[in-house]
C-alpha cells in the first residue's frame, strides 16, 4: 500500500496517517501491558504503625493491663511489636498472630473467634500456622484498601484486648482517613 510506484506522491499523506495510526495503537497497547506488569498499593508507614501500637499499649495501661501489640503490614509481616515489661512471656507472640490472623481473614478476630464457636468455621482453621482465633485483633483500613492489622495480647479477656487496639486505630484514624 505504502510501497515506491509512480503514485508515491499521491499516496504519501495518506501513508504517514496510516503509519502515525499504527504507532498509536502500538504505543497504547504497550502503555496498557506495561499497566498490568506494575501494582500500586497503600501502606502504613513505619511512624504511623508505632503510633497505633504506642496508643494501644497506653489504653491498656490505663485499664491496668500489661499486654504486647504488635502491628503487621499487609503481607502479614511484623512492622511494630512492643511487649510492656510484664505482659506474659507468650504476648508477642500472641498478639502477632492476632495481627496476622485479622489480616489474612479481613475480619476482626472476635468474629473470627465467634464464627468457629457457632460453627460458621471449621475450628481446624486455628491449628494452621500464625492463626490465632481469639479476640483482640483488629484490621487496618483505609479507603476500603486493608493495609495492616493490629493485635493485642495478655489483657484478661480478648475483649479488653480488642478495646485496647480499637484505642490505639482510633489514634491514627486521622491519618488514614483521608
Amino acid at each position: 500500500m505504502c510501497g515506491r510506484d509512480r503514485h508515491s506522491t499521491v499516496r504519501a499523506p495518506k501513508c504517514r496517517a496510516f503509519a502515525v495510526a499504527v504507532t498509536a495503537v502500538i504505543a497504547a497497547a504497550s502503555a496498557r501491558a506495561g499497566d498490568d506488569a506494575l501494582v500500586t498499593y497503600k501502606s502504613l508507614t513505619p511512624d504511623v504503625a508505632l503510633e497505633a501500637a504506642q496508643a494501644t499499649l497506653k489504653k491498656c495501661r490505663d485499664d491496668g493491663y500489661q499486654v504486647a501489640v504488635a502491628v503487621v503490614d499487609r503481607f502479614g509481616q511484623p512492622q511494630v511489636l512492643l511487649r510492656d515489661r510484664y505482659a506474659g512471656l507468650p504476648a508477642a507472640d500472641i498478639a502477632t498472630a492476632k495481627a496476622y490472623t485479622a489480616l489474612s481473614f479481613r475480619r476482626d478476630t472476635s468474629e473470627l473467634a465467634k464464627m468457629v464457636r457457632d460453627g460458621q468455621m471449621d475450628a481446624s482453621l486455628a491449628r494452621m500456622p500464625h492463626i490465632a482465633m481469639l479476640a483482640g485483633a483488629l484490621v487496618i483500613e483505609t479507603g476500603g484498601t486493608l493495609v495492616g492489622g493490629i493485635g493485642v495480647a495478655g489483657a484478661p479477656g480478648g475483649d479488653k484486648d480488642e478495646a485496647c487496639a480499637r484505642a490505639g486505630l482510633e489514634a491514627i484514624r486521622d491519618k488514614l482517613d483521608f
